[in-house]
């Protein structure tokens, strides 16, 4: 019966290769046949292959969608030449701000390439700390919601108040230590493999570094500043990466903990040089074949893949009337004026500029606009409007310097609780209503407020990689130069 079963899998497996093969163009079985090739030489020869265990990242990103499905082809036509092909791991980490449509890109890509239930291939997901088998249809749990929610404020508030708008830097960290630990789960892999482009790359490398720096890391320039010299560098910050904040708080470990090996023997593969740039020649492959589906306006106005435009526009609005003294609407007006140029610059068809204005750019429909992206944020990241504009102002570092100036600006009727704040934040008693307003305003609990306290600058303040209103800051295209820890927002 066994027999049977597997000459049936077989058949299937081939008919997926011939259907799979038959979108792609002539530069695409090009790029395949080189994959297959450099495969080979790092697995020390074809007779050698079976053997090998490659790690895919999966996001539900276009880019990502993409590089699986020639990964899946190199598995599948090796497969149908040699007696052996070699494992593929694909592994998705789950934070907050994912949205469904990225689940189900993921899900519709993994069905069209029959993944599921071939045993060459792990499926899995991360979620908080845990290695679980993937599921579109499983929220993120609660207490990887709260979290993820506590990782982002944390790294958050450690930046300069009159910086870059950099709130997002907990996904550097969070993604950098789910590359390290999924590397080493069941056995480990022995290469990973990414289709980024060398620009993303090193602004994931820079982003890394300056989150690492917000989380009380000294990283060394010892290393390539691209994915080759990640692993050394996740050695160098290492096991957990968030370690800073809670020491004397407690945090979930990496789940199941005896299937993790001590040591890490992957390497890093790089095909970006072997794919076809060309969306025109990518995109029936991707909708035809995998399923994918994208929101067009989501890809070339957001600014991460965590974060969707609606958030990221109110955020900047917020920014603007808050911290520089503006309005909410010019806030949201320089957010859409900055990704028009790079639209335009990237000669994107004139109907995306015209739904862009029309969803950001018409102010009677800011008011509405605002409402509805504030109870997206709220839902995506458990946070209110007052503890955003909290965060913005990131009061509570360095022995809270900026605490009055948020008190003045936001709520003055607390000036005279000033003495008080501190004295809680160093950790003597206060009245219970002073320990409650610093829970609702920030959404942290005390004692994180306190370790932030403690917390001198961190060393990224004084040189900041991302400058506001600097092109590096601006959004840009996704389908080649979006952070890949950040391509988060649906379809991109």
């Amino acid at each position: 019966m066994t027999h049977i079963h597997d000459q049936a899998m077989n058949y299937v497996y081939q008919q997926v290769l011939q259907r799979l093969l038959s979108f792609f163009s002539r530069a695409e079985r090009t790029a395949l046949q080189l994959l297959i090739q450099r495969l080979g030489v790092a697995a020390g020869g074809m007779d050698r292959i079976g053997d090998y265990k490659v790690l895919a990242v999966q996001c539900g990103s276009r880019d990502s969608c993409y590089t699986l499905a020639l990964l899946r082809a190199a598995q599948l036509t090796i497969a149908s030449r040699a007696p052996a092909t070699f494992q593929l791991r694909v592994a998705t980490l789950r934070l907050n701000g994912m949205s469904q449509l990225a689940l189900d890109n993921i899900h519709r890509s993994y069905s069209a390439l029959f993944v599921y239930d071939d045993p060459r291939v792990e499926v899995l997901m991360v979620d908080n700390r845990e290695v679980l088998p993937f599921d579109h249809q499983a929220p993120v749990s609660s207490a990887g919601r709260e979290a993820n929610r506590t990782n982002m404020l944390m790294i958050g508030h450690r930046r300069a108040v009159d910086g870059p708008l950099d709130l997002w830097d907990d996904g550097y960290l969070a993604t950098a230590e789910f590359h390290g630990q999924i590397a080493r789960w069941n056995n480990g892999v022995d290469a990973w493999v990414s289709g980024d482009s060398p620009r993303r790359q090193k602004r994931f490398i820079e982003g890394l570094k300056r989150a690492a720096a917000k989380a009380g890391f000294e990283t060394s320039n010892r290393y390539e500043a691209d994915y080759g010299g990640l692993f050394m560098l996740l050695d160098e910050l290492g096991c957990d990466c968030y370690q800073a904040f809670y020491a004397d708080y407690g945090q979930e470990t990496w789940r199941p903990a005896d299937q993790f090996e001590a040591c890490r023997r992957t390497t890093y593969i790089d095909i970006h040089d072997v794919l076809v740039s060309h969306l025109e020649e990518r995109w029936p492959l991707l909708t035809e074949f995998l399923g994918f589906k994208a929101d067009e306006l989501a890809a070339h106005l957001g600014e991460n893949q965590q974060v969707s435009v609606a958030v990221s526009a109110y955020l900047r609005g917020l920014h603007a009337c808050y911290i520089q003294g503006g309005t909410y609407e010019t806030g949201v007006a320089h957010y859409l004026q900055r990704a028009l140029v790079l639209m335009r610059r990237n000669q994107l068809p004139e109907c995306l500029y015209e739904r862009a204005e029309e969803v950001y750019g018409n102010p009677a429909n800011l008011a509405g606009q605002r409402a509805r992206a504030a109870e997206e944020a709220q839902q995506c990241f458990g946070l209110n409007e007052t503890q955003w504009v909290c965060l913005l102002f990131a009061p509570f570092v360095e022995q809270g310097a900026a605490l009055e100036r948020f008190l003045r600006q936001c709520h003055p009727g607390m000036l005279v609780a000033l003495p008080e704040l501190h004295r809680a934040m160093q950790g003597h008693p206060v009245a219970e209503q002073i320990l409650q307003w610093m829970v609702d305003v920030s959404g942290l609990p005390v004692s994180l407020i306190g370790t932030l306290y403690r917390m001198g600058p961190s060393v990224a303040q004084s040189h900041s990689m991302t400058p506001p209103d600097s092109d590096a800051s601006m959004p840009v295209q996704a389908s080649d130069e979006m952070p890949v820890c950040r391509e988060w927002s649906a379809g991109r």
